[in-house]
């Protein structure tokens, strides 16, 4: 017999995107399914670590920044760049960053970014996500039909004893198809209005839609090692550092990562054009390469292949039901840690267009925006993190890097001094991570001004449409960016708060949620115009000095009607 289950959402993947898409929909109300094939967090080999400010931002709308900062990464340890040849080898260069307890936050933001393994990150994500009522979470449920129509998705999954994706590449073990009703016992038929995968690189619902993909799929294959050594970071001359190049007479041979800022460390390979031989890998004697040192314990607890990619779906919405996010939308090199940073970006925009649709005062065109929003972004993130990767490759002179002869330290100088200032880019990331823009987005108002510039390294806020709306300290202790996350917000100059009730009739009128902030004259300033009507993901929609003649049509555009 079928079991039967009903919701307004059905997210497939419990990865953090998943769980996040979960928070965000649970923060709002609105209720929904997770299935997912794991048994338990999956956080063996843990891929992602670095939360830009953005997403630190996300979570702060959220509340769970405490959470996260205190899920176990330790606040008083170095995170520094070293370009070594070993840890127990020559120093090239050091590129120093305080320990998260000692940074200074930037001013264009409340939040820094952060570092939270996803072995600390995962649990925090599921518990949050599962407090709330209106969020269910379904593990050991393996995705195996679904179908759509005009009015939602149905979808079947069965339950599994033991469930795990493939450890080598995360792809699904078994293929999803389109259309009837599996055979067999443990199966529960979903009925939801809308479906988002979020299960992965090799998502079964993407391939089940034939929805393609576009980019370089092999950029390089690598392996990336879980290296257990307590303590590792006292027992050798460079001390605690977030990741150590390391470099040999053929380059950039492989990294070395912290994950817990204990005992933990990952050990990344640089890769080739071919696939690596595991069969006849000796991992022992990578990490004693890595350590110089035989005297060094240690214990490699996973082996992880994996290509590293430069790709991104041809379309993240199809037939205006069913969405894609995360890895299953877009997967990139983890240079410059962009990968789950953009994922969790999906789950946050999509969240208030598919509450706003739920809710009756959405269009259509707002869940088609989904696409124009986070197509492009996807293409910038993935773009960004290839050209983070090139400098690995740099045709450098290594031949005297390990001689211990004048030369070789003349050497050694030239090149850290090289590789420090070209990936330089790859750790000063907040002009890629921030400077993202929804200006071609069917959604928000172009005014016809140039953009703000774009700089990898430098973020400069902007109120222009399509940007997000910019951060100020309030005399409070809050930030402007506290406004936004319930409805729209309509910031408004102090002479022009009068003025605004015509929006507020309107909205009134279509149900959509909105309100008016005053803004003190240096936010004014800030914001560069009299009015700006931001966004419940506080992105800028429209802007102006004078209220619209037609602000019913200003609305309907930026609801998607």
């Amino acid at each position: 017999m079928v079991a039967s289950l009903e919701t307004s959402v059905l997210i497939v993947g419990a990865g953090p995107v998943g769980l996040s898409l979960a928070i965000d929909l649970g923060s709002k109300g609105i209720d929904c399914i997770i299935v997912d094939q794991q048994e338990s967090v999956d956080v063996v080999l843990p891929r992602a670590s670095g939360l830009s400010s953005r997403t630190m931002e996300i979570f702060r709308r959220w509340g769970i920044v405490d959470m996260v900062a205190s899920a176990g990464f330790p606040q008083d340890y170095a995170l520094d760049i070293v370009y070594c040849t070993s840890l127990c080898g020559y120093e090239l260069e050091r590129e120093p960053y305080a320990p998260l307890g000692g940074r200074k936050i930037p001013d264009f933001t409340p939040q820094d970014r952060h570092r939270c393994p996803q072995k600390f990150l995962d649990p925090v994500l599921e518990k949050v996500a599962t407090s709330y009522n209106s969020v269910r979470l379904m593990r050991e449920q393996r995705l195996e039909r679904f179908a759509y129509d005009d009015d939602g998705v149905t979808a079947y999954v069965r339950h599994i004893r033991g469930g795990k994706r493939n450890n080598f590449t995360g792809e699904n073990l078994e293929k999803v198809q389109i259309g009837g009703v599996p055979d067999g016992d443990n199966i529960t038929r979903i009925r939801a209005a809308y479906m988002v995968a979020c299960d992965g690189v090799d998502s079964g619902v993407r391939n089940a839609l034939e929805i393609g993909v576009s980019g370089i799929p092999v950029i390089n294959y690598t392996a990336s090692l879980l290296v257990y050594s307590p303590n590792l970071h006292h027992k050798h001359p460079m001390g605690a550092a977030e990741r150590y190049m390391l470099i040999g007479s053929e380059g950039i041979w492989g990294n070395l990562t912290v994950v817990d800022g204990r005992d933990e460390w990952r050990l990344s390979l640089s890769g080739s054009a071919s696939k690596l031989d595991l069969a006849n890998m000796d991992v022992n004697a990578l990490v004693r390469r890595c350590f110089g040192s035989d005297e060094i314990p240690f214990e490699v607890k996973a082996i992880s292949p994996w290509r590293r990619r430069e790709i991104v779906a041809d379309r993240f919405v199809h037939g205006g039901r069913i969405f894609l996010a995360g890895d299953a939308a877009h997967a990139m090199s983890p240079t410059g840690g962009y990968g789950m940073n953009t994922g969790i970006g999906d789950a946050f925009d999509l969240g208030w267009k598919l509450q706003a649709n739920l809710d009756g005062w959405g269009g259509k065109a707002l869940l088609e925006s989904y696409h124009d929003d986070r197509y492009p972004t996807a293409q910038r993130f993935v773009r960004a993190a290839t050209a983070l990767f090139r400098p690995w490759e740099l045709d450098l002179d290594y031949s005297k890097v390990l001689d211990d002869t004048p030369e070789g330290e003349q050497s050694r100088a030239r090149i850290g001094a090289t590789l420090k200032e070209v990936m330089l880019p790859e750790w000063e990331i907040a002009g890629t991570s921030m400077g993202y823009r929804y200006d071609e987005s069917r959604v928000v108002i172009n005014d016809g001004t140039p953009p703000p510039p774009d700089e990898p390294m430098v973020y400069v806020q902007s109120s222009r449409p399509g940007s997000r709306a910019p951060h100020a300290w309030l005399a409070d202790g809050s930030s402007t960016l506290d406004w936004y996350g319930q409805g729209f917000v309509l910031v408004s100059a102090a002479d022009g708060v009068a003025g605004t009730q015509p929006f507020l009739n309107a909205a009134e009128e279509r149900g959509i949620p909105i309100s008016v902030q005053e803004a003190p004259p240096a936010v004014s300033e800030l914001y560069e115009r009299r009015y700006v009507l931001v966004r419940p993901d506080g992105h800028v929609a429209w802007r102006g000095d004078t209220i619209p003649r037609d602000v019913g049509a200003v609305l309907d555009t930026v609801r998607g009607v």
